[in-house]
């Protein structure tokens, strides 16, 4: 009889190995979000949660299997109101989103585990989740709470990216249509819109950054996408992805390496 494999999968495990792995003084859970929300005539609904499931997937086919760190399901659907213009998408409420992180994190508390990555993909619920994580930690001071979100702090961005695509390629655009290429090419449709680029900013506002604005996206797209989608291309969708894989598996075996931040 051979010795059964522990999945990275939390609801494959039983209770008592749960009970197990939660009394490791280094136990970790990671939570993946991601949407279900247009991402223009090209890509699916779920380009944000598949993203964020074959990333996390990868990175932790390559951690040691006695590692105290497990994964629950992805949270399919998030906060993307933004996009509620287009058919298709579904959203949650930014209240009722945080009540369900607070109420799940307090369970995830309990059981023992103790710390909580809240590994996000989809950019419109960045603060959200920083939000919700505070709410969480200030009813659960026992847990560490880390939210994340997928493209943050990876190296190398600059060196694969077009200068247009990292200043304007917020959704649906150079980036996201290359990496689906590489992990869903089936999932990927033959159109490449260029839509969305602001054009006449004001010095400093942005639709992102040090001065935004709360944009919806048929404010200023047709089609979805804000930014240029042609030139996608496999090669490039390959390297996005070794990108994700390295960074996050440097990050996480290098926090699972230590007590921080007991």
């Amino acid at each position: 009889m051979t010795s059964k494999s522990i999945p990275n999968a939390y609801e494959y495990l039983s209770w008592p190995e749960i009970k197990n792995i939660a009394s490791n003084k280094r136990s970790t859970i990671i939570w993946p979000f991601g949407a279900v929300e247009q991402h223009g005539p090209h890509l699916p609904l779920a380009t944000d949660s598949i993203f964020i499931e074959e990333i996390i997937n990868a990175v932790l086919q390559l951690m040691p299997e006695d590692i105290p760190l497990k994964k629950i399901p992805t949270q399919y659907i998030g906060f993307s109101p933004e996009h509620s213009g287009f058919q298709g998408t579904i959203t949650l409420s930014s209240g009722l989103l945080t009540s369900m992180i607070v109420e799940i994190g307090k369970q995830i508390s309990n059981i023992g585990f103790k710390r909580l990555i809240l590994l996000n993909a989809h950019g419109g619920q960045i603060s959200l989740l920083n939000t919700a994580a505070r709410e969480l930690r200030s009813v659960t001071p026992n847990l560490n709470v880390f939210p994340c979100f997928l493209w943050s702090g990876v190296k190398g961005l600059d060196k694969v990216l077009t200068k247009s695509e990292l200043e304007n390629g917020l959704h649906a655009s150079l980036a996201e249509t290359s990496l689906m290429m590489s992990l869903k090419p089936q999932l990927v449709g033959e159109e490449r819109p260029c839509e969305g680029i602001p054009k006449n900013t004001p010095n400093g506002w942005s639709l992102e950054g040090d001065a935004p604005t709360a944009w919806f996206t048929e404010d200023i797209s047709e089609s979805g996408v804000i930014g240029d989608s042609r030139g996608a291309n496999l090669e490039l969708g390959n390297n996005l992805k070794k990108l994700l894989i390295d960074h996050w598996y440097k990050l996480i075996i290098g926090l699972m390496s230590s007590d921080w931040p007991s």
